[in-house]
């Protein structure tokens, strides 16, 4: 009896002697950092989702797909599948309080999503820091005057001065910006394609270095290191944008640039490309489905209201890109008006648009050095915010499956350093001559169907094998003090877990399949070969594979019939509520602290199940 009168009854089937001894139960707690406040998780989140896609990849597909009228799909695609599955993560993260692989104790079956998280956002840290090291390359060289790639550089002159003459042959005169960008940084004149990667660059490869040791130095102390960086990192780009809006809305010309932007063409709607380009670019821009999200929500509080901090965060994120669009198309529109072309002939996708078409942009403008410094110092902010969320997610995963690197610091900091310098030596191939070919590949594969897979699945299996009902109850158990608005808004939620996202992503995939089938891959006048395209498929189905893989594995350490099995496979662990001691109101219903972590070392019965409390109607 409880001094409160109430009366605690005592399983007989919990004597066995890994309760009764009391060595296990305090290695089964491995101390955890959090954050040291909820400012360090909302400005880490937004720094990760805020990255170089808000810049060069949110306003091209905007006017490439009817400017402003694309603003209608994508705010769609925000609402029905992005804020939903970003709220879902960090949801799963801050109560599970485990990252990518340990989060799903909740449903065995799905572990495999954490490990194809994990594939993803390797792939990703792997080629993401390589535009870091782009951006270091320009940084350094903006410190010249005239700055290398402007007209007024000694080397570029007679460049410029046949442009301005004209060129007689078919071929449309190169930029120096363009020559720069082709010959100086990439080297991709001395490639022929995938096959012909070439010698290192070894430039770009310091660059490269500096980069991950940055993030190295930056990771050294987990979140009590990265939370004070995003003070800085998080908030400079805003400075410099809310700049660059400022001093481009004096240029002549800017308001042709804005106007592009904006412009409507509305029979894009009928259009299915539009639809899967909103969609890919939320997906792009919060970071859905790579782990990052779900781990920096494991350092959370238990009782964080994650619904306020998904509803800030993936507005915020969004806002910015539209607000960049304006700091942008400013910059292009000048650009036009000073060429005397339409605004939609100056501007490339992907990485063209940021270390092209915007370094000319630049360099048109007075004071061209200091605006230069100022814009590649932004585009690294951003890039180091997004590359920490992605690495976060990859650290989180692995202390989780091996807690004794938490407690020993230098142990810790020997895999950091490791991790770190594994991705170095893989990233030398993306810095060779023919390294943007690789480049594009990986980043054209890495965050595709494999990606909107391992969502597809994750959005399932929280539905309908956890239970949308218990997943909206263990929200509300979270939000202690949960308002009224709250419980509201979570019926909407619940609508488009079951329904509408779902359904909305499995459209989106079909699509990628259909055009991934019909269009071929290209980076400028080169067509990959059959066999690049065939090794980008591989990448994207590694990811997703994982999930089948590891559900055979959890179904095979069951026993009784596969029906059996199955249901066995898809019941939390009674762990899975452990981790939540610091609240008081889940601490009661802790039972087996001792339980032993690994969900497939053991045979679960059904007397592993009877600790746990299920709300009516949970297994909906």
């Amino acid at each position: 009896v409880d001094s409160d009168g109430t009366i605690t009854p005592t399983p007989p089937q919990q004597s066995d002697t890994r309760v009764s001894s009391p060595v296990p139960a305090p290695a089964a707690i491995i101390p955890r950092d959090q954050w040291g406040g909820k400012y360090e998780f909302l400005l880490s989140c937004i720094g990760y989702c805020v990255g170089l896609g808000n810049v060069w990849r949110f306003p091209y597909l905007c006017y490439r797909n009817g400017g402003g009228v694309f603003l209608i799909p994508y705010f769609i695609m925000l609402f029905v599948t992005g804020v939903p599955l970003f709220l879902m993560e960090l949801s799963l993260g801050q109560y599970g309080s485990a990252g990518p692989i340990m989060v799903w104790k909740c449903c065995p079956l799905l572990k495999g999503i954490g490990i194809g998280m994990l594939c993803v956002s390797t792939l990703v840290c792997l080629y993401y820091n390589v535009i870091i090291a782009w951006t270091f390359y320009y940084l350094g060289s903006s410190f010249q005057s005239p700055l290398p790639w402007s007209c007024d550089a000694v080397a570029n002159v007679a460049i410029c001065a046949n442009r301005t003459v004209g060129n007689s042959s078919s071929e449309r005169p190169r930029s120096p910006t363009e020559i720069f960008w082709n010959e100086k940084v990439l080297g991709v004149v001395n490639s022929e394609g995938l096959h012909d990667p070439g010698p290192v660059r070894w430039p770009l490869a310091l660059c490269l270095l500096a980069a991950w040791i940055i993030i190295f130095l930056c990771m050294l102390k987990g979140i009590r290191s990265s939370g004070k960086v995003v003070y800085v990192t998080a908030t400079f780009p805003y400075f410099v944008l809310i700049v660059l809006i400022i001093r481009g809305a004096t240029l002549e010309g800017s308001l042709q640039g804005v106007a592009f932007y904006l412009t409507p063409d509305w029979s894009r709607l009928a259009n299915a490309q539009v639809w899967n380009d909103a969609a890919s670019q939320i997906f792009y821009s919060l970071g859905i489905g790579v782990g990052g999200l779900l781990s920096m929500a494991s350092y959370n509080k238990f009782d964080n209201n994650v619904i306020r901090d998904t509803i800030v965060i993936t507005i915020g994120n969004c806002g910015t890109s539209f607000f960049a669009g304006f700091a942008i198309f400013s910059i292009l529109g000048h650009m036009a008006w000073r060429k005397g072309v339409p605004v939609g002939e100056v501007a490339d996708r992907g990485p063209g648009l940021a270390f092209v078409a915007y370094p000319e942009a630049l360099a048109l403008l007075p004071g061209s050095v200091f605006w230069s410094i100022m814009f590649f110092l932004m585009l690294f902010m951003l890039g180091v915010d997004t590359l920490f969320g992605n690495m976060e997610g990859i650290t989180t995963a692995v202390l989780d499956e091996f807690p004794n690197l938490r407690r020993n610091t230098f142990h810790k900091s020997l895999f950091l350093g490791a991790l770190c310098f594994t991705f170095y030596l893989m990233g030398l191939l993306l810095v060779t001559d023919g390294g943007i070919y690789w480049f594009t590949l990986i980043d054209s594969f890495s965050t595709s169907f494999g990606l909107i897979i391992i969502t597809l699945f994750m959005c399932i299996g929280i539905s309908f094998f956890y239970g949308v009902n218990q997943f909206c109850q263990d929200i509300i158990d979270m939000i202690c003090h949960c308002p009224p608005w709250c419980s509201k808004v979570l019926i909407y939620f619940k609508a488009c877990w079951v329904f509408c996202t779902p359904f909305l992503l499995l459209f989106i995939l079909i699509y990628i399949f259909l055009e991934m089938y019909n269009t071929p891959l290209h980076y400028g006048s080169y067509v990959y070969p059959r066999w690049g395209k065939g090794l980008g498929v591989c990448m994207g189905a590694t990811c997703c594979l994982q999930i089948l893989i590891w559900a055979v594995v959890a179904i095979s350490k069951e026993t009784g019939s596969l029906k059996e099995r199955f249901k066995k496979a898809i019941r939390p662990l009674n762990s899975w509520r452990v981790n939540n001691s610091n609240s008081e109101v889940r601490s009661q219903e802790h039972v087996e602290p001792e339980r032993v972590e690994a969900p497939y070392t053991v045979t679960l019965t059904d007397q592993d199940f009877t600790a746990i409390t299920w709300e009516t109607g949970s297994s909906a």
